[in-house]
């Protein structure tokens, strides 16, 4: 009998979902940091639309997609993950192509929590050429190009942008007359993006005869330093148009400002003092929650927004609008420190899907 009601016991756990304590498992949680800079070079992706790669111990990739439609959390096997992070995907030189991101390995133990913030800086390198007239006097003919070991880019005389590549050795080469020439390699850092001033003298279109020079500007050699969309402390000047609108995480920061827009996902409604809903149906068309990505599930990582009567509630509410649940859209109103017990936006007068 004793038998009978242990194993009983060991069933009726399992069936109420009672985790089973001798689990090798723990949980592992992803999110940007929001206490770095902010300085932007270049326009990158909102951090909700990086590319987000996790892989387990074994190199199995467990999550590959957006970060904004990533869970918060997940449970996981213990042992070693790598977390990717990155604005875009990048192989290949490219023009105009600055990739942000981070990657972190971490462990997470047995019963415990591993809890990654990742940070966003720039991942690869970068040249911009200065062509002066001389060259282009001395050397008519002449093509220039910038290489590395995954690939070319030629660099006309009009180009403006910079070229990217992956941290290593890029060559400046030049080619004229069928003959190729380097006419300089840098081993380039990740975060920085060097300038060089390409001129010539010589009478002579030979270009074993050409005397070609290369001047590293130094006061253009610079750090791409940490980029972050959430960063905390004063955001004067933010938010006061749609492409400028504040984050989740940035609102939060900045609970006061009026008249402001803030970006986030329609992640649930039916607000009380203490508590909300995320999924449907919902019952309230006077209010909703706004989240830093689509996944999110804490009521404390969210902004309350108030819907007042008229077009904003009738065309945001998650009653009669269920297939906005998880939509990205920016919302502008006024910062305030409490809305049914958390921090909100009222007074709301405009919106935008997104």
């Amino acid at each position: 009998m004793k038998k009978f009601w242990i194993l009983l016991a060991c069933v009726s756990c399992q069936m109420l979902g009672v985790p089973d304590v001798a689990s090798d498992q723990g949980e592992l949680r992803v999110s940007f940091m929001d206490d770095c800079p902010t300085r932007v070079q270049e326009d990158v992706p909102d951090t909700s639309d990086f590319l987000l790669t996790i892989s387990g111990p074994d190199g199995e990739v467990i999550y590959d997609g957006p970060y904004g439609a990533s869970p918060e959390s997940m449970m996981v096997d213990a042992g070693s993950y790598t977390v990717f992070a990155r604005s875009s995907d990048f192989a290949k030189p490219a023009f105009a192509s600055p990739q942000y991101g981070d990657e972190q390995v971490v462990v997470v133990p047995s019963g415990g929590v591993a809890d990654v913030k990742l940070t966003c800086v720039q991942l690869n390198a970068g040249i911009r050429l200065k062509i002066d007239k001389s060259f282009l006097d001395n050397c008519p003919n002449a093509a220039l190009f910038l290489k590395s070991s995954a690939g070319k880019l030629m660099y006309s005389y009009t180009e403006k942008r910079i070229a990217y590549f992956s941290p290593g050795t890029v060559s400046l080469m030049m080619s004229d007359d069928g003959a190729d020439k380097i006419l300089l390699s840098r081993e380039l850092q990740a975060r920085t993006v060097l300038e060089l001033s390409v001129s010539a003298s010589g009478k002579s279109h030979n270009p074993s005869e050409e005397s070609v020079t290369i001047a590293i500007d130094t006061s253009r050699v610079w750090n791409q330093e940490s980029y972050v969309i959430g960063g905390s402390g004063s955001s004067s000047g933010k938010g006061h148009s749609v492409s400028d609108a504040f984050t989740v995480s940035q609102a939060l920061a900045s609970l006061g400002e009026e008249d402001v827009w803030v970006c986030g996902y329609i992640v649930g409604g039916d607000l009380t003092s203490s508590s909300a809903s995320f999924d449907v149906p919902f019952t309230s068309r006077t209010n909703l929650l706004l989240g830093p990505r689509s996944s999110t599930s804490s009521r404390s990582s969210c902004i309350a927004v108030s819907l007042p009567s008229g077009s904003v509630r009738d065309d945001v509410n998650l009653v009669d609008n269920q297939n906005l649940l998880g939509r990205k859209i920016c919302i502008k109103g006024d910062l305030v420190e409490a809305y049914y017990g958390m921090p909100g936006l009222k007074n709301v007068t405009d919106y935008e899907l997104m």
